[in-house]
């Protein structure tokens, strides 16, 4: 089995990449690596803001426990939290529900100048709708071409779209699940409805295949992360930001006014 933080760039099979993979890197030097990752999304964050020229979107999609929480409390550690607009997408309210699946998302996506962070975001309309059966067939496989579209257009309009998919291990989750219920501080974390989504693991693991497949794009790609190694993850996660925001090529604002002609009193 293999494993990059893989870009996805055309079909694949979920079962043919490993969810532990770690490049062979030790745990203390690369958490160290991930913190400089860190420190320099903190400073990148000041340049998006003083420009005020782009956003940035993360997306995060995975299986319960696979680590969301996790990955976006270490990756965004050194970031102003003024500047970062999150958003989690749980069942529709009766007035979501009288519009199209993609009306609550759009309002959600940052201001420029900002980041955002979608913990499950407009895929859940074709991974957990589709696999409990909430919509039919006919409706959810036409989600992925509006989706791409939906993406194309903010990324068009100056939003930087950067898809995480943490890609977990069935017996991992099932450790994790254990963990919380052995640790007082994490039962507020466990809910009855993580072991019905676990029932349907394979209806799921499908989905998500079906949605990399369709849904990775040249203006918005998935990034598959292996995500059973806390550490490993969260360093794959925090250097793919970094890299991007720099890819920007952002610079510091010039003065609006000739500062040579200011005067402190």
């Amino acid at each position: 089995m293999k494993h990059q933080p893989l870009v996805i760039t055309g079909k694949i099979k979920l079962k043919d990449f490993a969810s532990d993979y770690c490049a062979r890197l030790g745990k203390a030097e690369t958490k160290e690596k991930t913190e400089k990752f860190g420190r320099q999304i903190g400073d990148l964050q000041q340049l998006l803001y003083a420009n005020g020229s782009h956003a940035a979107l993360l997306i995060f999609q995975g299986m319960d426990a696979s680590g969301k929480d996790g990955a976006v409390r270490t990756v965004l550690e050194y970031v102003n939290p003024a500047g970062v607009e999150t958003a989690n997408f749980k069942v529709p309210s009766a007035e979501e529900a009288a519009h199209d699946f993609l009306w609550r998302i759009h309002k959600a996506v940052p201001r420029m100048g900002n980041i955002g962070v979608f913990n499950r975001s407009h895929y859940e309309a074709v991974l957990a709708e589709r696999v409990l059966g909430l919509v039919p067939r006919k409706v959810w496989s036409k989600r992925y071409a509006q989706i791409v579209d939906f993406e194309r257009m903010l990324v068009a309009n100056q939003v930087l779209v950067l898809k995480f998919c943490l890609h977990l291990s069935r017996d991992q989750q099932a450790a994790r699940f254990k963990e919380r219920l052995a640790n007082p501080k994490k039962y507020w974390k466990f809910s009855h409805a993580d072991l019905t989504t676990r029932q349907h693991w394979v209806d799921y693991e499908a989905a998500y295949e079906d949605m990399l497949n369709a849904t990775s794009h040249p203006d918005a790609r998935w990034n598959l992360i292996p995500a059973d190694r806390n550490w490993y993850r969260d360093h794959v996660v925090a250097a793919t930001v970094a890299r991007a925001l720099e890819g920007l090529k952002m610079r510091w604002p010039k003065a609006a006014v000739d500062l040579s002609k200011i005067r402190i009193k």
